[in-house]
């Protein structure tokens, strides 16, 4: 029973991440496709800890954490980023 629920959740991530990816290539704006990406990032971390879980390894969950911090970091670079961009477009005007 714990595997078919197991199994369950992981083929609802990819259903997941399969919209997820959606939105980042049709995403109307670059707002849009940035929360796309940080959904993207946090449904691959729930991969990974149901991967271990299964696995019963927790080198899984060790790469889900430096995942999770190195997708916390690449969030901030982009927003930053968009952030310059806007700023920068404004004073064009």
């Amino acid at each position: 029973m714990r595997q078919i629920l197991l199994d369950g959740m992981q083929w609802f991530l990819v259903a997941c991440a399969v919209g997820a990816v959606i939105r980042i290539l049709a995403g109307p704006s670059a707002a849009d496709r940035l929360v796309a990406l940080n959904v993207l990032s946090g449904i691959v971390l729930a991969f990974l800890a149901i991967r271990g879980v299964m696995e019963g390894q927790a080198i899984y969950l060790d790469v889900a954490l430096v995942y999770d911090i190195f997708g916390f970091l690449g969030l901030l670079a982009i927003a930053r980023f968009l952030k310059e961009k806007a700023m920068g477009a404004g004073e064009d005007e």
